[in-house]
């Protein structure tokens, strides 16, 4: 798994340009930072639609909480948030993906 790290987005600044600061998607999968404001964009360049699942460990009230899963469609751009729910042991979120040709992520620290 490769670890993501944040780029940050400012009121003041701004991101102009969100496919510099996206990789590619790792085939093993990727971590990244987890909290408020943070979140995961999955830029797909295939002909094919993509699925990004983000575990979510833990319980609630006894409960098992179920993986999130983010689909996006060939050549669209998704996000999603990246909110405590989903903080591993590692303090990290752990992100899979069903394929990852010409799929490139980045996170994003919103307001920072």
């Amino acid at each position: 798994m490769a670890a993501l790290t944040a780029t940050s987005v400012t009121s003041a600044a701004g991101l102009a340009d969100l496919a510099a600061a996206a990789t590619a998607a790792a085939g093993g999968g990727d971590t990244a930072p987890c909290g408020p404001g943070y979140m995961l964009v999955v830029i797909n360049g295939d002909a094919s639609p993509h699925t990004a699942t983000i575990a979510t460990p833990g319980t609630k009230n006894g409960h098992a909480l179920a993986d999130a899963t983010l689909t996006v469609a060939a050549g669209d751009t998704g996000m999603i948030a990246l909110g405590n729910d989903f903080r591993g042991a590692n303090d990290r979120a752990a992100i899979t993906y069903n394929g990852v040709t010409s799929v490139t992520v980045a996170v994003i620290k919103l307001g920072a």
